[in-house]
């Protein structure tokens, strides 16, 4: 039979304590909707009462009809002065209509002597005393965070203990151990469970864990493997210092590599998705080698790689792309072969399998990468590259010159910088200016005047970004600079590349390759 994992999502509590992360209410309550798509049992949405935009999350998320999620709401034990019944915190936390409560408490004595200032017996009447409240007040499900449970344990084992069996006995429906600091090593952790599960019997246990010596996700697991049945953490890792556990590669090894159920089903194929949408909320942009999720964890470039691959998949991916939602990428370099050509072309040119076009493909590539480009992000760019080769590209103009007006004036910074291009579409000579913010900005408009008159489809390019890179900084001032521009029209997103020792050569060869990308492919 196949065990059940409860998964606590903590990306709106714990996470929004992560540097440079602020969400807003509307960020809160869409991420709701999204972990709620997902599958997870357990969302806990904030602090009732610590702050004006959680009173107002309770308050909203309390109208939302949910399919798969509960809302948590967090809080503490009473404070020590406190009968239950007079204590804010917890008072706000039975006001908050959330559908389960969650508190913590110390459970590692020089907390309790340190920070708290109480005596250990006063700690453990805080704990029982608030979690029986909350249960006779509110008749819901209340769990209990044990707050640096493993630092507790290895320093007094009794005491971490018994601050677990006063929850329990007090009517807990979960005690989780918690790495609070973030320590821990799977085989410390492993040892504090198997503690409690023999302290505490058949009372549901969980894990919560932090990321400070990167054993995180190995820490989860080893409790998993201990009987753990609940396990919190955040999307994508993030959270406080060096983040919490990142539930999208907790719930993909337990799922996909140990058989367990924490997502209905097939919901886990969902994870790459929800990891993104996470990042873009919080304005954070994660990392390439994510496992699982992250835009390299399937990205392929050495050629004795791809070329086993082609044979089969499985000698160099753990899982299938897909089994999370990713999607495999072959990268093309001066570091590729053959194969990665070919496969990267497979889609668009598969008659080339055997075409001696691919290896002048990649000699030209080699070349290039050795001058300073780079093609594994710029697909657009390689796709014209191959178009040369094949001989069906056409450029969509000839340049005839163009000038870049009004940087370094007494008023650059508030003035419109003007561009003037000349070139000749289909025959006809164009003489174009136009102003933008900047000289890409006017360059793009000006040369959008020549061509838009005969490909009208252009006007529904958008550039949606654009990098800069030094290629070679020991060259100071005289350095090379890489520009890659991306773009979307329609639905379709895709990068072009420039590289010049001028930024704006650079830029403009960025952006004539994003025109005959366009005209070429997805001319109407």
């Amino acid at each position: 039979m196949t065990e059940n994992i409860e998964i606590f999502d903590t990306s709106l509590r714990d996470g929004s304590q992560a540097l440079g992360v602020n969400l807003s209410l509307a960020d809160k309550l869409s991420l709701t909707e999204a972990l709620d798509w997902l599958g997870v049992a357990y969302i806990e949405g904030g602090w009732p009462g610590s702050n004006p935009k959680d009173e107002a999350y309770f308050c909203d998320v309390a109208k939302m009809t949910l399919e798969t999620s509960k809302i948590v709401a967090f809080g503490s034990t009473r404070h020590f002065k406190n009968r239950p019944e007079e204590d804010g915190n917890l008072k706000q936390l039975v006001e908050s209509q959330a559908d389960v409560i969650c508190i913590f408490g110390k459970a590692w004595d020089l907390h309790v002597t340190d920070a708290l200032r109480v005596g250990l017996d006063d700690n453990l009447a805080m704990i029982a005393d608030s979690i029986s409240y909350l249960k006779e007040t509110t008749g819901k499900p209340v769990f209990f965070d044990a707050e640096h449970f493993f630092d507790g344990y290895a320093a007094n084992p009794e005491y971490a203990l018994s601050s677990v069996e006063a929850a329990a006995k007090a009517g807990a429906d979960r005690i989780v151990l918690c790495d609070t600091n973030g320590g821990g090593l799977p085989e410390s952790i492993a040892k504090g469970v198997r503690a409690a599960k023999e302290r505490l019997g058949n009372t549901g246990l969980g894990i919560h864990v932090h990321n400070d010596c990167g054993c995180a996700v190995a820490n989860t697991l080893a409790a998993v493997a201990q009987g753990v049945v609940q396990v919190q953490g955040t999307i994508n890792g993030v959270g406080e210092r060096c983040g919490n556990v990142d539930l999208t590669s907790v719930i993909a090894n337990l799922e996909l590599k140990l058989g367990k159920k924490c997502l209905p089903e097939g919901r886990v194929e969902r994870l790459t998705t929800i990891s993104r949408l996470m990042w873009e909320r919080m304005n954070m942009v994660g990392p390439l080698n994510q496992p699982y999720v992250g835009k390299a964890a399937f990205a392929h470039k050495g050629g004795i790689h791809v070329s086993a691959m082609a044979r089969n998949e499985k000698t160099y991916e753990h899982v299938p792309p897909d089994s999370v939602g990713n999607t495999r990428r072959i990268l093309v370099s001066e570091y590729s072969g053959r194969s990665n050509v070919l496969a990267k072309l497979e889609n668009r040119y598969p008659e080339l399998k055997d075409n001696p076009v691919v290896a002048q493909i990649l000699t030209e590539l080699q070349e290039r990468e050795n001058d300073g480009y780079s093609y594994e992000a710029a697909d657009a760019s390689f796709d014209l590259l191959v178009r040369k080769h094949l001989g069906n590209y056409t450029a969509t103009f000839e340049l005839d010159y163009y000038r870049v007006h009004g940087i370094g004036t007494a008023k650059a910074s508030s003035d419109s910088v003007e561009a003037t291009v000349k070139m000749v579409v289909k025959g006809k000579s164009h003489l174009c200016v136009a102003e933008g913010n900047g000289p890409v900005d006017a360059l793009s408009h000006a040369m959008m005047q020549a061509l838009v008159e005969s490909f009208p489809e252009l006007q529904d390019l958008r550039l949606i970004d654009y990098k800069v890179r030094v290629v070679n900084s020991s060259d100071g001032t005289a350095a090379k600079v890489r520009v890659l521009i991306e773009n979307r029209i329609e639905q379709e997103r895709f990068v072009t590349i420039g590289v010049s020792e001028n930024i704006i050569e650079a830029s403009f060869r960025a952006l004539s390759e994003s025109f005959d990308y366009v005209v070429l492919n997805l001319k109407k």
